[in-house]
């Protein structure tokens, strides 16, 4: 496999978890038993970008469009959730994970929320990696409630509408906070976006991955990384002819708090991380 280039790591990634139910269904197993396999990908997944130094990682955990599901399945995925954030609670305070939640999180159940709540705030003013679980969150949604609020704003007269540019309405935008996703990856082997991200994502590099989320490993993410390496980011411009991966013009390349001129294969990573 290719080095990683700690110098040129994405800033933020964002991850659509796909293909819980699959692999149950193709291991005979129950759905349920996905979604718990699916709970220890996540461990895995936020201790290999921790290692890595990545700032942000944003994932997809239960979508708006989700709560169409059959109630036992949403029970199921409730109660994984907590057990989660229970389980996890000392781990982000000790690593300093600055853990957030974006989406229609009223909509969770008071169980999951007495939980939840009480360990974003703890960790509001932690400097280490930012985490954020899309929880009942759609892009569209998002987008919909952002411009709601600057309605109101403009109707109270407290907002001019000509002054509503992009950096405004990103400023409204949750998801947008740990600022604009660099790598989105899905796995499960399906190439859609499945209303995640559509603001913060408009520039992402993309990457689909065929191997169902219970399965994704540390492995698979450096693959994803390495993809992500391997292009040339423009954002609109010209490429310039052999130019290697180029990171976004309007970011400090400075501030990353990555380690510098240090280029390791991912079993380097993991023997001295």
């Amino acid at each position: 496999m290719p080095y990683i280039d700690l110098k040129c790591l994405p800033r933020h990634v964002a991850i659509v978890m796909d293909g819980n139910g699959r692999w149950a269904q193709q291991a005979g197993q129950p759905r349920t038993e996905g979604h718990r396999r699916g709970a220890d990908a996540v461990r895995r997944t936020v201790e290999a970008c921790r290692r890595l130094g990545i700032p942000a990682l944003t994932l997809y955990a239960f979508s708006e469009q989700n709560w169409s599901r059959p109630p036992a399945e949403i029970a199921s995925l409730m109660a994984l959730l907590r057990d989660y954030l229970v389980a996890e609670h000392d781990d982000i305070l000790r690593h300093r994970i600055c853990l957030r939640a974006v989406g229609r999180t009223g909509r969770l159940p008071f169980f999951v929320r007495q939980v939840l709540d009480p360990l974003v705030r703890q960790s509001r003013a932690h400097d280490g990696m930012v985490l954020s679980l899309a929880l009942s969150y759609g892009g569209r949604e998002e987008i919909v409630d952002a411009v709601r609020h600057m309605a109101k704003q403009v109707a109270k007269g407290k907002l001019d509408p000509s002054h509503i540019d992009e950096t405004m309405l990103a400023s409204h935008l949750p998801s947008h906070a740990p600022g604009p996703v660099d790598l989105l990856i899905r796995t499960g082997g399906e190439k859609r976006l499945s209303n995640f991200m559509l603001w913060g994502a408009a520039y992402a590099e993309l990457h689909f991955s065929s191997v169902m989320w219970p399965d994704f490993s540390e492995t698979e993410l450096h693959r994803a990384i390495i993809a992500y390496q391997q292009r040339e980011r423009r954002f609109g411009a010209v490429g310039v002819d052999g130019a290697a991966h180029s990171s976004d013009p309007s970011r400090d390349s400075e501030s990353s708090g990555n380690p510098r001129g240090m280029v390791l294969t991912p079993a380097a990573l993991v023997t001295h991380a």
